[in-house]
């Protein structure tokens, strides 16, 4: 897609791996106030991102939102009082086809998150020590998954293996047809979540919520579970870094985040600066 939307933006939704925080997990001055310009101007700022509601705790702080914010894609939207505006589990039948399909193969370590808790069977995975400092908290131990089947907000196949995580999207998005979302986070994380867990649904929502039409939002990511808010957006913004596919689907391309990208897009693209 190519030029920018003339509708005045009154409300952004931004994902944050990849987007406002930098490969460190930490966010820039920059992006602390372009976002602090934004809601100075009157303009509604939220956050949709693949993590839990607790691991958005520190960065909902630093930036100042006091708007319902979505987790897991989108399958739980939480008011800043902890109280849930939507809450979608995945499926039983989902849920188990995506862990036997997920648990036979030696490269992916599989967590499933459920109830605030991280839950996997091998503490020492060698994609745990990332996730952990990502999320801010340790996981859960547990011996089966079966107890937690009818209240699971996703499921994750991590694994450094990338291409086997793009083959297993194909494999399991037939599986599950019209069960489960089934999108790629990052290249490296394979998420699984209920139908209405995406992140266009999200920005809906939240636009719903907040009385602005969807002409008059933004959404700014950079990863594979992005484009189905950049479907709903009046104006979608990809990352610099983010693969071809991503980019495509959006209306303008900013910096990466090593480049304070989505300051940059708050800036020149929504408040008109530079």
């Amino acid at each position: 897609m190519s030029g920018v939307k003339a509708h005045p933006i009154q409300f952004v939704l931004s994902d944050m791996d990849g987007t406002l925080l930098r490969p460190d997990h930490s966010l820039s001055q920059r992006t602390i106030e372009a976002v602090r310009a934004l809601r100075e101007a009157g303009v509604f700022f939220s956050l949709a991102t693949g993590r839990p509601p607790k691991a958005m705790l520190q960065q909902i702080e630093a930036l100042g939102v006091d708007l319902p914010t979505a987790a897991f894609n989108g399958g739980t939207i939480v008011h800043p009082d902890g109280s849930f505006l939507v809450a979608h589990y995945l499926p039983r039948e989902a849920a188990i086809a995506t862990l036997a399909l997920f648990g036979g193969q030696a490269e992916v370590e599989v967590w499933v998150f459920s109830g605030g808790d991280w839950l996997l069977h091998d503490p020492h995975g060698p994609m745990v020590p990332r996730e952990q400092h990502g999320l801010g908290y340790p996981p859960v131990v547990v011996e089966s998954f079966e107890p937690y089947l009818d209240c699971i907000d996703k499921i994750v196949a991590a694994s450094n293996n990338a291409p086997l995580l793009v083959e297993l999207e194909a494999q399991l998005q037939l599986k599950v047809d019209g069960q489960a979302q089934v999108s790629r986070s990052q290249p490296v994380y394979l998420d699984v979540t209920a139908m209405q867990a995406n992140k266009g649904e999200a920005l809906a929502t939240l636009a719903e919520f907040l009385g602005v039409p969807l002409e008059h939002t933004a959404a700014i990511g950079d990863g594979g579970n992005d484009p189905a808010m950049f479907h709903r957006a009046g104006l979608s913004i990809a990352m610099g870094q983010a693969q071809e596919e991503v980019k495509r689907q959006a209306d303008v391309v900013t910096g990466s985040n090593v480049e304070e990208g989505a300051a940059e897009a708050i800036e020149r693209f929504i408040l008109g600066a530079g």
